[in-house]
């Protein structure tokens, strides 16, 4: 009970700050001034920033082991240096103690708030950024730039970045992505893992037509170095262990189509699937993701919700770098999603998310299939 009332209590505090917002700090894509010479800019006009802040009160219910019940947050900072009209520095902090992920960090009742919001901070984003016209180059560690159809998690999590040099180039009838990386181990881990190699390239071809707008995409993700390695990130996340090592490379290959309606019911409407297959597994090595979502929260008093059934064998992915928050994250699970979102102010929103899961018997804690549910209340603001 006193974590429910804490969450309350934050989330209303946001919304009334955010209420009082009547000229927000612009995100960083929207703040650059780009009519002016980066060289003739001071030194404070090269520098943009941007942040949130996320809420949340959560519960899990699941058969094969204890119910939680908590409350997180999640801070991102970021910081944005134009050193010339093409090239950008990029710097950003994330909260979570380094889960490649999930920025969530639990409150705890025995723990002074002040340990929350720096003890935990660590980088996520450290890079530089090259633009000249459709392509972009970038160097470090840096948000991924794979294109996923309304956002799917099948394959990569909202929060992944990219240790390493990435490319895209993207233009009106297409988009594509090329890139070299090495994922990092967590810092926690107590066995140290042998160094793992991220090849990955994906092509999307964008075609405009009357009543919308359709998207095919192909992708491979070849990682080298993770079958007879140890788990990067502590555990499995679904991914087949044999005698506490991967029994599997990951060879991705991954195919989807999305199509965007201008309007359906006067609001906009776009409709997805996914397909991911792991061709360096013999077996349990293939996974889907259907969805659709009605709406787009983009301006303030509008709403969208988005549903999506994902099945999703134990080795069709690299399960430490797919959803964290279905199934509790990863593979070996299948089950329905339900996200909704709903712009409350200028830079407030209001979200729920709900999970109704089956997790497979390798991934129970018990050996047999457990049912798992998983709601996620939030409000987030951003400045």
């Amino acid at each position: 009970m006193k974590k429910i009332i804490l969450s309350t209590v934050a989330a209303v505090s946001v919304v009334t700050a955010a209420s009082d917002i009547s000229t927000p700090h612009e995100r960083i894509e929207k703040a650059k001034d780009t009519s002016t010479p980066v060289t003739e800019k001071s030194m404070l006009e090269r520098v943009h920033f941007k942040g949130d802040l996320r809420l949340r009160y959560e519960s899990i219910e699941r058969d094969d082991k204890d119910n939680k019940y908590r409350n997180r947050y999640r801070l991102r900072l970021g910081l944005h240096f134009d050193i010339t009209d093409h090239l950008m520095f990029d710097a950003g902090m994330r909260s979570g103690f380094g889960n490649p992920t999930s920025g969530n960090q639990t409150f705890h009742d025995d723990q002074p708030l002040s340990d929350y919001f720096f003890q935990s901070l660590r980088f996520n984003i450290l890079g530089l950024t090259y633009k000249e016209g459709h392509s972009v180059y970038k160097i470090g560690r840096q948000p991924y730039l794979m294109y996923r159809p309304i956002k799917s998690q099948l394959v990569w999590d909202n929060d992944v970045s990219m240790n390493g040099v990435n490319y895209q180039y993207k233009d009106d009838t297409s988009i594509i992505t090329l890139g070299a990386n090495q994922p990092t181990q967590e810092e926690n881990t107590v066995n140290e893992a042998d160094t793992v190699n991220l090849f990955l390239a994906q092509y999307v071809h964008k075609m405009k037509l009357e009543s919308g707008k359709l998207n095919l995409g192909a992708g491979i993700y070849f990682y080298d170095g993770l079958k007879g390695n140890v788990p990067l990130f502590g555990k499995s996340k679904g991914n087949t262990l044999v005698n506490g090592v991967y029994a599997n490379d990951y060879h991705i290959v991954e195919g989807f189509g999305e199509f965007k309606f201008n309007d359906l019911l006067g609001m906009p409407f776009e409709v997805a699937a996914s397909v991911a297959y792991n061709f360096a597994a013999d077996d349990n090595n293939f996974g889907y993701d259907l969805a659709f979502q009605l709406g787009k929260a983009k301006h303030v008093g509008e709403w969208q919700v988005k549903y999506s059934y994902t099945d999703i064998q134990e080795d069709a992915v690299f399960g430490a770098y797919s959803d964290s928050d279905n199934f509790g994250g990863g593979t070996a699970a299948k089950g329905h999603a339900i996200r909704a979102k709903y712009k409350a102010g200028k830079n407030l929103y209001l979200a729920g998310s709900f999970f109704f899961n089956t997790l497979y018997a390798s991934k129970s804690e018990t050996g047999e299939e457990a049912d798992y549910e998983r709601v996620q209340l939030d409000a987030i603001i951003k400045f």
